[in-house]
């Protein structure tokens, strides 16, 4: 039997659960929740579209770049520590770890804009 390993969980918080066995009271607290998740929802496509305005393919493909750049540093840096074969000094570690902290933080910036995208949070022209 074949396992696939993803890299999403399920967490306990993620989804409406009731524990009481009573509908009125589900259906009461369901729309409590709703009305709790679309505002929400508007906080955040208010306040991201207005810092956010001017959102385009292009601005994609820039950051996109940038963090296929900070990716390609980190590993380069790697690759130029192992050429001696001698061990990494604590000056050659500090700039991996910058240079990954850089790719990572990009990577993460990246997939957050397209997250505000998907969610209707910030649009593209």
């Amino acid at each position: 039997m074949s396992t696939i390993q993803t890299a999403s969980y399920r967490r306990q918080r993620d989804h409406f659960e009731p524990q009481d066995a009573d509908p009125a009271e589900q259906r009461r607290l369901r729309g409590l929740l709703e009305q709790i998740d679309y505002s929400a929802f508007v906080a955040n496509r208010e306040v991201i579209g207005s810092m956010l305005p001017k959102l385009d393919a292009a601005a994609f493909q820039k950051l996109a770049i940038l963090t296929a750049t900070a990716r390609a540093k980190w590993v380069a840096e790697s690759l130029r520590q192992s050429e001696s074969g001698a061990p990494s000094t604590p000056d050659q570690i500090a700039r991996l770890t910058s240079a990954r902290t850089a790719y990572e933080e990009l990577a993460e910036a990246y997939e957050g804009l397209r997250r505000m995208v998907e969610r209707g949070y910030a649009s593209i022209r």
